[in-house]
């Protein structure tokens, strides 16, 4: 007979996506206390007595960006022995797309967003999570637009054509993607036009009724005001 002991603690990690300076983005904060103090790490916590695993990582993406109107999705539970040198921790890590223009955040030498491209030194298992969250969203392209939320809440084709090859990490044909996005349900063609006086104007888009098979993943919208 095993008796039953603790012998594990749990946490959330969210990693924070978004599209700044024409690239992927996370968001990453340094560490200031050990272990891995000094190196980044994306922004976590441990599960709180009162919280189930969704809400921890609300809390945590509310705390980082104050930011609700955004697609967040459980990415996977990371649980090697050895991913936290001191200690049993298993981590739910989540991966949130964000819209630039709706994160108010003052980068600090503490606190600031970082190319995936290019990702510095990171703490416990942390490059593998982001990796394993921009695999996922690739795949999640084949579902459903969820680069609409990169994307400013009214685009043009062009804008949305970049998003994608930045996901994707490749150049895609244009006459290809309109004609494939032009299909999308939940695109809305609007009477409108970008306002450029170097540039032929460009109608705009957006989406509505997004939708996605899937438990582990959801859009918290904000509610529209009357």
């Amino acid at each position: 007979m095993f008796s039953v002991t603790k012998t594990h603690e749990i946490t959330v990690d969210v990693v924070i996506l978004t599209i700044k300076n024409n690239n992927i983005q996370a968001l990453l904060v340094k560490r200031t206390t050990e272990p891995f103090k000094g190196k980044w790490a994306i922004p976590g916590g441990y599960i709180r007595l009162s919280e189930n695993l969704d809400e921890a990582a609300l809390r945590v993406l509310k705390e980082k960006t104050d930011v609700d109107n955004i697609y967040l999705e459980q990415l996977y539970t990371f649980g090697d022995p050895l991913r936290h040198p001191n200690a049993r921790v298993i981590t739910c890590a989540y991966f949130a797309l964000v819209r630039s223009e709706d994160i108010k955040i003052s980068t600090t030498p503490e606190i600031g967003w970082h190319k995936i491209s290019d990702l510095p030194a990171l703490a416990y298992d942390h490059k593998e999570i982001i990796q394993y969250s921009l695999k996922r969203t690739r795949e999640r392209l084949e579902l459903c637009p969820v680069a609409y939320q990169l994307l400013p809440e009214k685009f043009t084709l062009t804008e949305m054509q970049k998003a994608y090859e930045l996901i994707m990490g490749k150049k895609l044909d244009k006459r290809n993607f309109r004609k494939k996005a032009l299909s999308t349900p939940g695109l809305i063609e609007l009477e409108e036009y970008t306002k450029s006086s170097s540039k032929r104007p460009a109608r705009l888009y957006t989406f509505e009724n997004i939708e996605l098979n899937s438990k582990r993943a959801h859009f918290i919208k904000k509610e529209k005001t009357k």
